[in-house]
């Protein structure tokens, strides 16, 4: 079943997406060399817990933090630690999910440590323009998946232009989301479009490409949650909430 949302409650997922949008950018303001991700985690927390609104993931399925904060090779889910410290030249991607008046947000974004190297910011850019192409995609009475035909066909573009091949995570995706934070339908990255269900107005979707520098095999460690990549490739996420709506696309999660 997919959840549709009145106006009003797009309304009411919006404000949480403002709080979500908050709390990473006060994340990307501090990361540096020699911050931990544990620090990092606290400003979201207490970001978010001063807009009056939970965090997301915090005791999801027993997730012990306000974020997840997945460094070079991590592609999701990484916990954070205050023996992750940041250094120069480190690419992490920051995911983020707030509550507010029972309404979900959750977005992402890969941040450089430092100055980062073309390949990293390539792969950052990569992924940054899939995802902002499945967001173009995002139309009522279209299908789901012309949105993961469209992040995959913007990866190809990127491949050109950089000439070099990225891996697209696979076993992992975008999502409904509402009053839970994981919901149907479950959105790929890649596939041909015109299948899946109809978009219709009132449904919200996070969308999330996950891009690496090499191939798509990923493992996840013995702490039950961090994903890594099998070839130590490194790996970018970026992620919005968006509803559809008559006149197209609503990023919930924007600034």
């Amino acid at each position: 079943m997919i959840e549709l949302k009145a106006p009003a409650e797009l309304e009411a997922m919006r404000a949480a997406g403002l709080v979500v949008a908050a709390a990473l950018a006060g994340v990307v303001e501090a990361v540096r060399a020699g911050v931990s991700t544990a620090e990092l985690d606290e400003i979201a927390e207490q970001t978010i817990r001063d807009a009056g609104a939970v965090p997301s993931f915090k005791g999801y399925h027993g997730f012990p933090a306000s974020i997840c904060a997945s460094v070079n090779q991590q592609i999701v889910h990484g916990i954070p630690s205050p023996t992750q410290v940041l250094a120069d030249g480190d690419l992490i991607s920051v995911d983020c999910g707030a509550i507010l008046d029972g309404w979900h947000g959750d977005s992402a974004v890969t941040v450089s440590v430092g100055e980062p190297s073309p390949t990293d910011k390539a792969l950052s850019e990569a992924t940054r323009s899939a995802m902002l192409a499945g967001i173009e995609a995002v139309r009522a009475d279209g299908r789901l998946t012309d949105i993961s035909h469209a992040v995959e066909t913007a990866v190809h573009e990127s491949e050109r232009s950089d000439q070099r091949r990225y891996g697209i995570i696979r076993e992992y995706g975008g999502h409904g989301i509402g009053r839970a934070m994981h919901m149907e339908p479950f959105l790929p990255n890649y596939g041909k479009p015109g299948k899946g269900p109809r978009l219709r107005v009132g449904m919200a979707i996070a969308i999330e490409p996950m891009l690496t520098l090499g191939g798509e095999k990923t493992l996840e460690l013995d702490d039950g949650w961090t994903v890594i990549t099998v070839d130590g490739s490194r790996a970018a996420h970026w992620e919005h909430t968006v509803a559809v709506t008559e006149d197209g696309p609503w990023v919930l999660t924007a600034p």
